[in-house]
């Protein structure tokens, strides 16, 4: 479309009452006792809202949600090597649970540091190596 999206209906289609109602330019000046929006009625800042998305908060969740589960998954594999130790599997399985458990250990420590895109892909290709070496049980 060519038009402008708040441009005016012609006053022949649209009815006077309407015509006036569309009018885009504000007549009325603000007054100066008016709260900006960041301030309250009383002219003090206002608080932040608790949800503001701030990078560093969104930053430092990523850390603790891949150190977290680096450390879940690798206590995870850990035991499940543990389990198949006692139990008659071939020597790969647990070889492979406890591999796949260092793996993830090291997602863990890189999540921990700011690194969590790497941290995520670590942490992808530990639980694969878990998973084959479980197929070969």
């Amino acid at each position: 479309m060519s038009g402008r999206a708040d441009s005016d209906t012609d006053p022949e289609i649209t009815g006077p009452e309407a015509a006036a109602a569309q009018d885009t330019e504000p007549d009325a000046v603000p007054d100066d006792d008016a709260a900006e929006p960041d301030e309250e009625p009383d002219g003090e800042p206002a608080d932040e809202p608790d949800d503001a998305d701030d990078p560093v908060e969104g930053a430092r969740r990523a850390r603790w949600t891949a150190a977290g589960t680096g450390a879940a998954l690798t206590l995870a594999g850990l035991a499940a090597a543990l389990l198949r130790l006692t139990r008659s599997a071939p020597a790969l399985v647990p070889a492979a649970y406890a591999g796949g458990a260092a793996v993830c250990a090291g997602a863990a420590v890189l999540g921990a540091r700011g690194r969590t895109r790497r941290a995520l892909w670590l942490l992808i290709a530990g639980v694969m190596v878990m998973a084959l070496g479980d197929q070969s049980d």
